[in-house]
């Protein structure tokens, strides 16, 4: 993606269900609302971000038109990855082994 926000990315706006999606889509509609009286105005400063927002507005749409013709699923739950367990250094595997020998031996 290389104009827009980068917190409106495809890949973040799938882990988002349906009602937040509508709830982004009212903030980006009234943020582009007030960069447009800005920009009539004269005081606009960055004139690219009225594209971003545009962007990201037709990004929410195709979104959740996808998922009202089914192409793409509705939001799951984030599923968290268990972080990969650390190799221990052979001393500390040493250890809990000696432990673990204490504790067969009682």
């Amino acid at each position: 993606m290389a104009i827009g926000s980068k917190e409106l990315a495809t890949d973040q706006l799938d882990g988002f269900d349906n009602e937040r999606l509508v709830e982004e889509l009212r903030k980006a509609k009234e943020e582009l609302f007030n960069l447009r009286f800005q920009s009539a105005t004269g005081q606009l400063e960055n004139n690219g971000r009225l594209r971003a927002v545009k962007r990201d507005i037709a990004r929410i749409y195709t979104v959740l038109r996808e998922r009202e013709l089914g192409i793409r699923p509705e939001a799951v739950a984030p599923v968290e990855e268990a972080a990969p367990e650390k190799k221990k250094s052979k001393k500390k595997a040493a250890e809990s082994e000696a432990a673990v020998a204490e504790d067969d031996a009682k």
